[in-house]
């Protein structure tokens, strides 16, 4: 019973039969037992958020405690910068989260909010931190999560050239609505030069284009006399074929006609990287347009015969026996 474990709840709730004793006590919905196993716990209720059993005791807490005592467990988790190393931590990434899930009022809402805003980047980056941010985003208002989008907009290229900040960016996009998608769309795009020769961030770069296509024109304007360096690195060389793609006729054109017009156009025909957004050039366009591309190539057909990229092209233009 619990009266024969009292003045020790505390220590069983890191025992991983201790803790299972107790939220069979929660289970069972007598208020007594709930509100004496909190009395012995709230004052070690970060350790336990941490703790690899105590997490899973706090988390079943959550859902049963009564409004008062979620109140008195925000107030002790959100003094200092308490919040963010719970999140920081991979235990207490998972309560954080069910704290999240079971907020009941604004007042809640914003203690919360208040007290991860001051370590938002940092737990953005985070590999257990991250959850909680998009966590954020799945339960709270978009008023509530104006904070996410700030700091997701004022620091798109060090979030979005990492290797979690470049997946929560994505989430922003997704959940922002109105003005807020607009900043956050309109900074990535404003940084897609930098953003598209990342590993990373050549990811964001491609999913604006693909969930925001009226920023298109913004980012090719960003590449714009880049295209030919763009288009022989390994990442930035995805962002060059999608533009390409999705690109109006208009930039489409600018493109190519930069592409043609390149001293490297024999380096880019070759290139282990380049030749794929020339095939992506060839498949895409027609007419003049196409025309123009294939006689560009037309002079490099000797190189294009010996070099295995090369005939790659080849056998996507009508030069392959000229």
């Amino acid at each position: 019973s619990l009266k024969e474990v009292e003045g020790r709840i505390y220590s069983i709730a890191k025992d991983q039969y201790g803790c299972r004793f107790l939220q069979r006590r929660f289970d069972e919905g007598v208020a007594e037992d709930l509100q004496k196993i909190f009395e012995e716990i709230i004052d070690h209720i970060v350790d336990l958020m941490t703790d690899p059993f105590g997490n899973y005791l706090v988390q079943k807490l959550l859902e049963v405690c009564t409004e008062d005592q979620r109140l008195e467990i925000l107030r002790v988790v959100c003094s200092g910068d308490e919040l963010i190393s719970i999140s920081l931590n991979m235990h207490g990434t998972r309560a954080v989260q069910k704290l999240i899930e079971t907020l009941k009022s604004p007042e809640q809402v914003s203690m919360i909010t208040s007290s991860l805003e001051q370590g938002i980047v940092i737990l953005i980056k985070d590999l257990n931190g991250n959850h909680v941010v998009q966590r954020c985003l799945q339960r709270l208002g978009n008023e509530e999560n104006q904070f996410i989008f700030d700091a997701a907009a004022q620091h798109c290229v060090e979030v979005g050239t990492h290797r979690h900040g470049c997946c929560v960016l994505q989430r922003c996009v997704d959940f922002s609505k109105g003005v807020q998608k607009e900043r956050l769309v309109g900074e990535i795009a404003a940084n897609a030069l930098v953003l598209s020769q990342d590993q990373y961030g050549n990811y964001v770069v491609q999913y604006i284009l693909d969930e925001a296509p009226w920023i298109a024109p913004e980012v090719m304007a960003q590449l714009e006399g880049h295209h030919a360096h763009l288009a022989m690195q390994k990442f930035s060389s995805n962002v060059v074929e999608k533009c390409l793609k999705q690109g109006a006729d208009d930039k489409r054109a600018r493109i190519i006609h930069e592409l043609t017009k390149s001293a490297f156009l024999g380096q880019l025909l070759q290139d282990p990287f380049a030749n794929y957004v020339i095939q992506c050039a060839l498949t895409v366009t027609k007419g003049a347009l196409h025309a123009s591309l294939v006689e560009a190539i037309r002079p490099h057909l000797p190189a294009l015969r010996s070099s295995p990229y090369g005939k790659r092209i080849l056998c996507r233009t009508n030069l392959k026996k000229a």
